[in-house]
């Protein structure tokens, strides 16, 4: 089937997918909240995100066979008028293997020339594989400052709109051979996690080396069970995810559950599953019990606060007392300076910060009204104050509710 060719009239598509799925809606828009397995065959525009392990063999090279059977479930779920985009990690690991190297190097200018030489690689393997299907596809490559931005931030969202528009299927990789420290997303879970966010995705599925989340480390505990649902993620959850990945990625547990918090977070549905599993995405969008599902909140945040929330790295840190941070979290208040303990980092107005509670465990992220030189003047005290200590005023609130997100 030919890209803008969909079938919607048919009670199952190529994919075998059930008819409870509903037809593509105009201009891209998606369908919403998808509160439980059941409604996931209802999602029309998915983010999946594939990771090192899954598309090599242990030792490095790429396996084709389970490449190939990725590739014919995305164009299958592409032919039932899904928006498809892929994110994909591997860039790193193709050039180790054209420059025979046995491990990822240390530094990040070699991570770079490595980078480079296996982008193409990599994106030559997936343009062959999709256009034997009949589909084209498009390689799109972010740093954190293409999102950061709020100008790039909307050029990003509108090339990829575009790209479906076109009956094309985005292929999205972080730019590794220009991203230093500064500007890098640190990892793909997070990087599709923020793209899902950029697009307002319905679903995003991580397909990991993992069959999703345990509730205790299975490699070091034989009795540990799959957690199938995750209505939260809560702090003993993000404790318990361990460090980095595999030698051949960067992403462990740790980076996967921060991915669904993102995606949740926003309002978007999230699976946690097995790359190798046969028929794990055809699985996922017909409701199985697959990985694990992360429960959307019911809300979906809007794309500026989303923007807030997620693609900005914070410049400081603004810590407040037990009253205010319980203001902040049940009454949807404003920061006011009475609330402020201290403040921590350089940084100026407008800038996004970290709001942390009495016990440093953070509650909200926000735009501040004062650079951080002015805040730590007015610390604690009341608004008619303000004036007084900065010998001006232009707003009562260190942050404004409508420029505050709740994070915590």
């Amino acid at each position: 089937m030919r890209p803008n060719e969909h079938d919607k009239s048919g009670s199952r598509d190529e994919a075998g997918l059930e008819s409870c799925r509903l037809d593509a809606p105009p201009n891209g828009a998606h369908t919403g909240w998808l509160g439980d397995r059941s409604a996931l065959c209802r999602a029309q525009r998915l983010v999946v995100k594939v990771g090192t392990s899954t598309l090599t063999h242990a030792g490095g090279s790429f396996n084709h066979e389970r490449i190939g059977e990725l590739v014919r479930q995305l164009v299958e779920l592409a032919n039932s008028g899904r928006e498809v985009l892929l994110v994909t990690s591997g860039a790193i690991a193709a050039g180790l293997g054209r420059l025979g190297l046995s491990k990822r190097p240390r530094t990040i200018p070699e991570k770079q020339a490595v980078a480079a030489v296996g982008q193409g690689l990599l994106m030559h393997m997936y343009e062959r594989a999709f256009e034997e299907l009949g589909w084209p596809v498009a390689q799109v490559l972010l740093t954190r400052d293409d999102l950061t931005h709020r100008k790039r931030h909307l050029n990003s969202r509108n090339t990829l709109h575009s790209l479906w528009r076109l009956g094309v299927i985005p292929i999205v990789n972080e730019n590794d051979t220009v991203a230093v420290d500064e500007i890098k997303f640190g990892d793909n879970d997070t990087l599709a996690a923020l793209v899902a966010s950029l697009v307002a995705a319905d679903l995003l599925i991580v397909l990991s080396d993992v069959d999703g989340l345990y509730d205790r480390n299975p490699q070091v505990d034989k009795e540990a069970s799959l957690v199938s649902v995750v209505e939260s993620i809560t702090p003993e959850m993000e404790r318990a995810a361990g460090g980095p990945g595999t030698e051949r990625g960067t992403g462990g547990m740790s980076t996967k559950l921060r991915a669904a918090k993102i995606a949740t977070s926003a309002g978007i549905a999230a699976v946690l599953a097995n790359g190798a599993r046969p028929r794990v995405l055809l699985d996922v969008l017909e409701g199985k019990e697959v990985g694990t599902f992360f429960v959307p909140h019911r809300v979906r945040m809007g794309g500026r606060k989303q923007w807030i929330a997620f693609h900005q790295h914070p410049s400081g840190t603004i810590r407040v007392d037990r009253g205010a941070g319980r203001a902040l979290q049940e009454g949807h208040s404003s920061l006011l300076p009475a609330g402020v303990v201290s403040v921590d980092g350089a940084f100026d107005v407008g800038d996004v910060v970290r709001i942390v509670d009495d016990a440093g465990r953070e509650v909200a992220r926000g735009l501040v009204n004062y650079s951080s030189r002015d805040i730590a003047k007015i610390v604690g005290c009341s608004t008619q104050e303000i004036e007084k200590r900065l010998g001006y005023k232009y707003y009562d609130e260190v942050v404004h509710r409508d420029n505050l997100v709740l994070t915590g």
